[in-house]
């Protein structure tokens, strides 16, 4: 599952970068609040991955 999730944030960044300077204003709404869910999404991964760290040491 994260991985699943950090590749679409990723595939969302590249697609952000691509269309970022001429995009119209609806569409940059929209492409915020993807973005938006998948910056909580990497978050999330990180968390985890930190807790399950901690639980390691």
């Amino acid at each position: 599952m994260e991985s699943v999730q950090l590749g679409m944030g990723g595939q969302l960044l590249g697609h952000a970068r691509e269309i970022l300077p001429d995009i119209p204003n609806g569409e940059l709404r929209f492409l915020t609040e993807c973005l938006t869910r998948a910056l909580d999404d990497a978050l999330r991964v990180a968390e985890s991955r930190g807790r399950r760290l901690e639980q390691m040491n």
